[in-house]
């Protein structure tokens, strides 16, 4: 299912402005439209590439908006701070994109069950060490991305004077150049960072295990049912695991099922 970019970075539809709609209305409407913010530089889970693979969510939800009939547009939104006041605004159905289930979120939003497991986990580019205690992370220059749940986990550790002015996707540009000398990302992110770039090293997790989920307005109850159903019977189907060596590699199982054992 081809799905429909809108906004600043690519207009191949026109989308009438619409009020937040629960699933009714989606159905009515024709059109399930995704909150998200994309970067070029982490084109694995929505990507406006051409002739590129979707992404991750891009697909999975190309298979629950296929399964509705419904069109499936990307609503591309500036930065990760701006994803929620977006979806409360009506200017998309959910939020999508790795976008992790935290505590702070939930107060604003409901989450759908978990799309991807994530965890902050600790980079650094040979030839510094890898970083395996907190106390040693403490010592370097720490980035990370502003508005994201890596910084709140950042906090909770005791780090402060963090570089948080970094663009999506930028961590490991920032690292090599020598902006920072240690980066704090999602999982993720750092795996298929680290596929790029062999000189970039996983260390320790920071925080406990989180999810990547899809968030939905806290009055899109029927939108949520029909998410975790779709996101339920998924997850039990091998496609999942393939879209996770896909878009993550083939390391990425055991990785992941390292960052939740911890």
């Amino acid at each position: 299912m081809r799905w429909l970019l809108t906004g600043t970075l690519l207009s191949v539809a026109v989308l009438p402005r619409a009020e937040a709609a629960d699933l009714p209305e989606v159905l009515k409407r024709g059109t399930l439209r995704a909150l998200v913010v994309v970067s070029e530089e982490e084109a694995y889970f929505v990507s406006s590439r051409p002739n590129a693979p979707p992404g991750f969510d891009a697909e999975v939800l190309e298979g629950f908006a296929r399964l509705h009939k419904l069109k499936l547009a990307i609503v591309p939104v500036s930065g990760w701070d701006a994803l929620i006041p977006s979806l409360l605004k009506g200017k998309g159905d959910l939020i999508a994109g790795g976008f992790t289930d935290t505590e702070s979120r939930r107060r604003q939003i409901e989450f759908t069950a978990e799309v991807f497991p994530t965890r902050s986990v600790a980079m650094t580019r040979k030839p510094r060490a890898v970083l395996s205690r907190v106390e040693e992370l403490r010592a370097e220059k720490v980035g990370t991305v502003k508005g994201t749940f890596m910084l709140e986990d950042i906090a909770a550790a005791g780090i402060t004077g963090v570089d948080d002015g970094i663009a999506t996707g930028g961590l490991p540009a920032a690292l090599k150049a020598g902006r920072i000398t240690a980066a704090v990302d999602g999982l993720e992110a750092a795996l298929v960072a680290q596929s790029r770039d062999k000189d970039l090293q996983l260390g320790l997790f920071l925080g406990k295990p989180s999810s990547l989920a899809y968030g939905v307005r806290k009055e899109d109850p029927a939108l949520l049912a029909a998410l975790n159903e779709y996101i339920g019977n998924l997850r039990r189907t091998p496609t999942w695991g393939r879209l996770v060596v896909k878009y993550f590699g083939e390391a990425a199982p055991e990785i992941l099922r390292r960052a939740r054992a911890r």
